[in-house]
């Protein structure tokens, strides 16, 4: 089912007898259950205002479409959601095939970016999708139109169902429109570039992020090592890439990273479990399975050696994301406090919730889908 406006999805979920999987650019593969109840008709930018650095879309626009618009105003989304288009642009690192941006997959749209909570890099300075989030509507499980917030960033009126919104993954009701907080882009950008191998990755990412440096993006490839980006000012870009530099020499020498853009694309669809490697595990269950894992950076170095010291596909958040392989059927061995994620096959999440959230969880599905029409989103 591909319906092209908000009273036709509500029609679509009063009227349903079967559990219904919402779909938007499709870009995790997922098994669906019971029937496909798509948002890729609900397409276009409704309104944008660059000066009140407001917009406001559809749920089913593509990212690439908004993210062009945005570009035109030299703005762009704070959370630098990742897009799967962009996870094989430019082709395998490993072997130099050459992979037009979006030939493999489905391209990301921005009712699926919300639904996920999907951020990038820039999370650690800039907050998640939901802290850009100032307006939602959305169809629940009974057939109910529900708006929450709008245009005025300190609308606080009733419940905050844009919070709860984002992330909830097509299990509350079915997103038809989004309203987001666009910010501008700094005029300098620099991305610092430290080989190193994953496990001494996490020090000289905290040395960076512990420091007055104001960095916007820390991560680790296994082709490029540590990777810290500094934005702002050009003057001010120069002078903290120089004292980072500085900083950075008991670690190794950094240096700078040429397309620079391109890698913290790369970086935020590996996090998402895209691209070479990723897909490529994730695609052939008989060698393994990949797990996104929240950590503290603190714990990347027992983590690994806990799972047998396998190298991670990437790392992200100074070491609070880690995208690591295991072999299959294994589960991965987690410090206190760590999440994990199955992002290859069937949805797992470890540990399981305890039982104060999964009566919270069960409360909150209860009051927005009390028949379980919705089965969740892939």
């Amino acid at each position: 089912m591909r319906p092209e406006s908000e009273s036709e999805i509500a029609a679509i979920l009063r009227t349903a007898r079967a559990p219904l999987t919402i779909i938007g650019g499709g870009t995790r593969s997922r098994p669906a259950s019971g029937d496909v109840l798509s948002t890729r008709g609900l397409t276009g930018i409704t309104l944008y205002e660059p000066a009140a650095m407001t917009l406001i879309a559809r749920a089913g626009t593509p990212l690439a479409e908004i993210e062009a618009a945005l570009a035109a105003e030299n703005q762009r989304l704070a959370f630098e959601p990742p897009n799967r288009a962009d996870a094989w642009a430019g082709g395998d690192p490993r072997d130099g095939e050459d992979v037009a941006p979006g030939a493999r997959r489905e391209a990301s749209t921005i009712g699926g970016v919300i639904a996920a909570n999907a951020s990038g890099p820039r999370r650690i300075q800039s907050g998640a999708a939901r802290d850009s989030l100032i307006g939602l509507r959305f169809v629940d499980g009974t057939g109910e139109v529900i708006a929450n917030g709008g245009r005025v960033m300190k609308n606080v009126t009733g419940y905050d169902l844009v919070k709860l919104m984002a992330g909830s993954r097509g299990m509350l009701g079915v997103l038809t429109e989004v309203a987001l907080r666009t910010a501008p882009v700094p005029p300098a950008s620099v991305t610092l570039m430290l080989r190193c191998p994953a496990q001494r990755a996490v020090p000289a990412m905290t040395a960076a992020l512990t420091g007055p440096w104001d960095i916007s993006g820390a991560g680790w490839l296994p082709d490029l090592g540590v990777v810290l980006r500094l934005e702002g000012l050009p003057g001010s870009v120069a002078l903290r890439a120089r004292t980072l530099s500085a900083r950075l020499e008991p670690f190794g020498a950094a240096g700078m990273l040429d397309e620079a853009a391109a890698a913290w694309r790369r970086l935020g669809a590996l996090a998402a479990g895209w691209g070479p490697g990723a897909e490529d595990m994730a695609e052939d269950m008989a060698e393994g399975a990949v797990w996104r894992i929240l950590c503290r950076p603190s714990q990347v170095d027992a983590l690994l050696a806990a799972n047998g010291g396998h190298e991670p596909l990437a790392m992200d958040w100074g070491g609070g994301l880690v995208i690591l392989p295991l072999p299959a059927g294994a589960l991965p061995a987690l410090p206190p406090q760590a999440r994990a994620r199955r992002l290859s096959g069937a949805m797992m999440d470890l540990p399981l919730p305890d039982p104060v959230t999964a009566r919270l969880n069960e409360g909150l599905r209860a009051r927005f889908d009390p028949r379980g029409i919705l089965a969740g989103a892939i």
